[in-house]
């Protein structure tokens, strides 16, 4: 579930809520009861960097190509790559 950041735009209060996405958003503010509590626009909690899982574990070395008469022992990736499988 993710979390949303709320501020109420009358008395300043800012809290962070666990909502299912299909909640409904909330308007009042739980500090002031006042009805201009507004869910705020945020950056994602994480980020993919690196060379990351697909690069390494999935990705087929572009030396290597479609060459079905090699070995598997011959290619970079022991032939259990997307292209190499069959």
């Amino acid at each position: 579930m993710p979390i949303y950041e709320y501020r109420c735009e009358h008395c300043g209060f800012q809290k962070e809520h666990l909502q299912k996405m299909n909640d409904a958003v909330l308007t009042v503010c739980p500090s002031c009861n006042n009805d201009r509590y507004v869910r705020q626009l945020s950056v994602a909690g994480f980020q993919l960097k690196g060379s990351g899982w697909y690069a390494t574990d999935f990705k087929c070395p572009a030396s290597s190509g479609k060459n079905e008469d090699a070995p598997a022992t011959a290619l970079p990736c022991g032939g259990s790559c997307a292209c190499h499988s069959s």
